[in-house]
């Protein structure tokens, strides 16, 4: 089983960027597909981006797409999620997870079997 953890979250401005990084431990990663989510304050925990075990297919939320990059380094059991332009409304705790590789596009908290910490990011003026 996958032990993860997130760290690179902290403060912005709106407009700024930030990088997220997810460690992986205890199993060879290139066998499971990775997702990130986030949950707001008051929010239910939403899908933001995956990718595929190769690192071959990513996917996007409406909301995040065109301003964030998801990445896998199956070498150095790393995942990462690049964020730019942000905006307030981006502000959330940020969730790395992981399931068993398969066809499907899941984009459901349910989905994903192994979960890091979540790491603050907040975006303020």
């Amino acid at each position: 089983q996958p032990q993860l953890v997130e760290s690179g979250g902290g403060s912005v401005q709106p407009g700024g960027s930030l990088r997220l990084s997810c460690v992986a431990s205890g199993e060879t990663l290139d066998i499971y597909a990775i997702g990130w989510f986030r949950q707001a304050p008051g929010k239910g925990r939403d899908w933001v981006a995956c990718i595929g075990s190769s690192g071959r297919v990513d996917e996007y939320s409406d909301s995040v797409k065109g301003r964030f990059t998801i990445s896998r380094d199956n070498a150095k059991f790393m995942m990462y999620l690049q964020m730019n332009n942000l905006t307030p409304e981006d502000t959330a705790i940020y969730y790395c997870a992981a399931r068993p590789s398969s066809s499907v596009v899941e984009v459901t908290t349910a989905a994903y079997n192994y979960w890091g910490q979540g790491i603050q990011v907040t975006v303020s003026s």
